[in-house]
């Protein structure tokens, strides 16, 4: 009988853990999600729009490809978040990549 309480409580707590991980899973992947979505609408925008957006980047630099890119760092709870943006040589964004950032 003991035997069968002690499984049913580490059945019970398992489960839990289990659905709670998910949880947080899909809350990360829904601010993920919107992050992308709101860095997507600066796709094909110039350089110029996106400045007067985020304001003055942090860095900015050539890459291999000879595209200049912009990064902006932030911090939200103690937590860094950067955004890069590539800019092609018509002054217009064509990608971007966001780390850390919810």
């Amino acid at each position: 009988m003991m035997n069968k309480l002690r499984f049913f409580l580490i059945t019970i707590i398992f489960v839990n853990l289990l659905t709670g991980c998910q949880t947080v899973k899909e809350k990360t992947d829904n601010i993920v999600q919107k992050e992308n979505k709101k860095l997507s609408e600066f796709i094909g925008k110039s350089l110029s729009e996106l400045k007067m957006e985020l304001g003055k980047p942090d860095e900015d630099f050539k890459n291999a490809k000879g595209n200049l890119e912009v990064i902006y760092n932030t911090k939200k709870y103690l937590i860094p978040c950067e955004r890069r943006f590539e800019i092609n040589s018509d002054s217009i964004v064509i990608g971007f990549v966001s780390n850390g950032c919810f």
